[in-house]
């Protein structure tokens, strides 16, 4: 097959209207059109990380309420944050800080 079969079938389908209107149809969609394939490839690319994220910061919200529940209780875990947090200590204690 030589360069002039090859010219000789793809020029009858550039003369095609329904052709030709296809290919102007999938230019627009891809590139130009606002609602391009591009720019939503970008935006649910967007929405996956921000749902990531999402699911990331309910999981932190629910152990910092568990914390905070736990500590609003009293007892052993109160006084285990204040240790540990604000090195508080009872009067016949001496504190030695290691880092």
């Amino acid at each position: 097959m030589g360069t002039t079969d090859v010219k000789q079938t793809i020029a009858p389908l550039l003369r095609n209207k329904y052709i030709i209107t296809a290919m102007g149809f999938l230019i627009w969609m891809t590139f130009i059109d606002a609602n391009n394939l591009i720019t939503r490839y970008q935006l649910s690319s967007k929405l996956r990380d921000l749902e990531r994220e999402k699911r990331e910061l309910t999981a932190s919200i629910e152990r910092d309420r568990n914390s905070m529940n736990e500590l609003l209780s009293g007892g052993e875990a109160l006084e285990k944050f204040a240790r540990e947090k604000y090195y508080m200590k009872r009067d016949n204690e001496v504190i030695f800080i290691v880092r």
